[in-house]
């Protein structure tokens, strides 16, 4: 509870604790509170507001997050590996795929980028045999499939094998990038949300997807609804940067709208 600045019973002392049960509240219903809007609201100052955010979470009762916090539940910080996500909603993230074929490149020289994870190796298994696609990516498994599905090259980008996730990362991964321009970077996400983006708990993993997502002229992400609210430890990408979002059906009207005014074309598979 967060001492009295304005009076010497005790008086301040309790409002901030009714206060700090509000916003733990809010959060809990609207899956964040904001600093600008909860100093509005109750009359105080941000900072006011921020002491009581890093007293809750302190406390394990809310986490804080850039202009803001979120509740303990939605931050995640544990990532599952390849073999925990890959059975997970394996139907929508099949017809996420196939959605997302109308956002490749054609034509001579085209070149496209495909991230690491589950729902980008189901497109990488049902990518065109187009001899003029050059594939560029970091995760062994895509890099497997795509060589073995496309007559064109298939481009593993170097560095270190981060064994949960079967990719590559790291400084070497990040400067090869780096060099690269690809027409279309398709993407995937650990959660998506309007305020901190698309996240991922990995540092080196974030370094790398922002690389990614910097490489490409295009960006394509493709997730299904269950990234929807969450928010992990690392930012890679805000809205701002995603072109195309390919998701399945069970995407809430509100975060479809959200999506939508912050200039992405949503795609339901």
């Amino acid at each position: 509870m967060l001492a009295s600045h304005t009076s010497e019973d005790g008086s301040d002392a309790m409002y901030a604790e009714e206060r700090q049960e509000a916003l733990v509240a809010e959060a809990r219903r609207s899956g964040r509170v904001s600093v600008a809007a909860a100093a509005e609201v109750y009359q105080v100052t941000p900072e006011t507001i921020r002491r009581d955010l890093a007293a809750l979470d302190s406390r394990g009762l809310l986490r804080r997050v850039h202009g803001g916090a979120v509740p303990t539940e939605s931050l995640r910080l544990v990532e599952l590996g390849v073999a925990e996500r890959s059975g997970s909603r394996a139907a929508e993230k099949a017809r996420i795929a196939r959605a997302a074929l109308p956002h490749l490149p054609s034509g001579p020289g085209s070149t496209i980028i495909l991230d690491a994870g589950t729902t980008t190796a189901g497109l990488a298994t049902v990518l065109p045999a187009d001899p003029e696609l050059t594939i560029i990516t970091g995760s062994m498994p895509i890099a497997m499939a795509a060589s073995q599905r496309c007559p064109g090259p298939v481009q593993l980008v170097g560095g270190r094998v981060r064994g949960l996730t079967q990719t590559t990362v790291g400084g070497q991964t990040v400067a090869e990038l780096g060099a690269l321009r690809a027409d279309v970077a398709f993407i995937g996400t650990n959660g998506l949300t309007t305020s901190h983006g698309a996240s991922t708990p990995d540092a080196e993993e974030a370094a790398v997807k922002r690389a990614i997502v910097s490489a490409a002229r295009r960006i394509v992400l493709l997730t299904d609804s269950t990234k929807f609210g969450v928010e992990y430890l690392r930012s890679f990408a805000s809205l701002a940067d995603i072109d195309v979002l390919v998701t399945d059906g069970d995407i809430s009207p509100g975060d479809r709208q959200r999506c939508i005014s912050a200039g992405i074309e949503v795609v339901i598979a």
